[in-house]
């Protein structure tokens, strides 16, 4: 699919809460699990101070939002490591969204001062483990048996993509 990337507008917020509930309701993928209204998404990945970066993918024959990715501030983590998520439409999962989100998130992060992009996606998160793999992330860490709302333990897998040679682990 071919997209067209640019930086979140506060009118995206309504469908980006849909396209994010619709990936929470379906399960098995994301760390959340409590489905957002357009404020509270709004407020912890749009205009939240520990956002750097935002952005959206765009379907151009569309218009049609795609799916979004955030790279923001994690308090367990060193300031010149951003940790990024990405969310696409579950209808349309495997047509590039993702990929072509993050190759404008690298440029951004660097613009940004960056060093590194931290992912953390749940072991059992195959697709989100492979899509990570895919963009040349590589293993860093692991934290075991996070429960999930519901008690089930799940380990966090931790993926690291250096932006500059500085970096060490």
């Amino acid at each position: 699919m071919n997209v067209v990337v640019r930086p979140f507008a506060p009118d995206d917020a309504p469908v980006l809460t849909d396209l994010l509930n619709a990936i929470i309701a379906r399960g098995g993928t994301t760390a959340r699990q409590i489905a957002f209204t357009p404020e509270a998404l709004t407020k912890s990945d749009f205009n939240s101070p520990d956002v750097h970066i935002c952005l959206v993918a765009v379907d151009p024959a569309t218009n049609r939002i795609e799916g979004y990715q955030t790279l923001g501030r994690n308090p367990d983590l060193p300031g010149e490591i951003g940790d990024i998520a990405t969310f696409a439409r579950i209808d349309g999962a495997q047509r590039g969204v993702g990929s072509a989100l993050f190759a404008a998130m690298i440029d951004a992060a660097r613009a940004h001062g960056l060093a590194a992009i931290n992912a953390t996606i749940r072991a059992d998160n195959t697709g989100g483990l492979a899509f990570y793999t895919k963009q040349g992330f590589a293993d860093h860490a692991v934290t075991v048996a996070i429960p999930l709302a519901d008690g089930t333990p799940v380990d966090r897998i931790h993926k690291r993509y250096v932006l500059a040679e500085a970096i060490a682990a």
